[in-house]
């Protein structure tokens, strides 16, 4: 006797088309992460968490202070106590999980992209690479971006943590959202919501970032660790020599790049912010990468920062 047997549909993942991130592509980025720079060490080479700005009971010695009632007298500070004829305690470095908090600018320039990709699309997988080596570092993930009505993505750990960040990245970079409010609304969102020792990624287009207040970034940077990935197209960087036609709102009009000084116009709205964010973040203590819609999308992760285009 024939059985009919029941045979499951295999299921159908939609191609990426390099103009609508799919989830699919961002989790299969998990093995980028793996190869763009070390695991965190701890004290003896074992890979674990990340040292807190906290001051707490831990196992390595962080500083001295004066005695308070309540501390433990098994840390005071005898010699400390001894040379300054005040007492002294031991406080040591705790450790707990940090914090990646994925920044996605959504400007409009970011839906866009004439080679492989949307420059929208390279941001969402950049994206995927920052926080699935953040779950390989052991930090919790989180996501926002400049929004007045959508709130951010709170911090979780585990693959949990990174598949809520990553179905945000997906949804903003997928349309374009209504209510964008820019980067610098999303930076100071990150500023009130980031404890000390966190770590900021900000997606953003060059443009954009050139945008922020300069007091903006040195304040995000002052307790958190702030790495600035640009997203940009080939176009962008070396546009052809030829009548270019273009589409604006005010008609079509052609632009001829054949010309000198439009060439020196284009360079300097377009590629100008790149090389004065490279110039002037890393002073801030701001880590400044580029990465280009047809570069691999771990291309940023553990390259020389601040690197030349054009």
């Amino acid at each position: 006797m024939n059985v009919p047997v029941t045979r499951q549909a295999p299921q159908v993942v939609a191609a990426a088309d390099g103009i609508r991130p799919q989830l699919a592509e961002l989790i299969a980025l998990r093995g980028s992460a793996n190869g763009g720079r070390k695991a965190r060490r701890g004290h003896y080479a074992v890979s674990g968490r990340a040292a807190s700005m906290l001051r707490g009971r831990g196992m390595e010695y962080a500083e001295s202070r004066e005695y308070v009632a309540g501390d433990d007298a098994r840390h005071i500070d005898w010699k400390l106590t001894a040379r300054t004829d005040a007492t002294h305690t031991k406080t040591f470095q705790t450790e707990r999980e940090r914090v990646t908090l994925l920044i996605a600018d959504t400007a409009p320039a970011l839906y866009f992209g004439t080679r492989v990709r949307f420059k929208s699309v390279q941001a969402a997988r950049a994206g995927a690479v920052a926080a699935w080596s953040a779950l390989r570092d052991g930090d919790r993930i989180a996501a926002l971006r400049g929004s007045a009505q959508q709130a951010l993505v709170p911090p979780a750990g585990g693959t949990r943590g990174v598949l809520r960040s990553l179905d945000a990245l997906v949804r903003w970079y997928g349309e374009r959202p209504a209510d964008d409010g820019g980067l610098q609304l999303a930076l100071e969102q990150a500023a009130r919501v980031l404890h000390p020792g966190a770590r900021a990624v900000v997606l953003a287009d060059p443009v954009s970032a050139q945008a922020v207040a300069a007091a903006t970034w040195s304040s995000l940077a002052m307790h958190v660790e702030v790495e600035l990935v640009l997203l940009l197209d080939p176009l962008e960087i070396s546009p052809p020599r030829c009548v270019l036609p273009l589409q604006t709102r005010a008609g079509r009009l052609q632009l001829d790049l054949t010309a000198s000084n439009v060439r020196e116009a284009w360079h300097e709205a377009l590629v100008g912010p790149v090389e004065a964010l490279c110039r002037q973040l890393p002073g801030r203590r701001i880590r400044v990468s580029t990465l280009v819609t047809d570069d691999a999308s771990d291309a940023w992760l553990g390259a020389t920062p601040n690197r030349s285009v054009g």
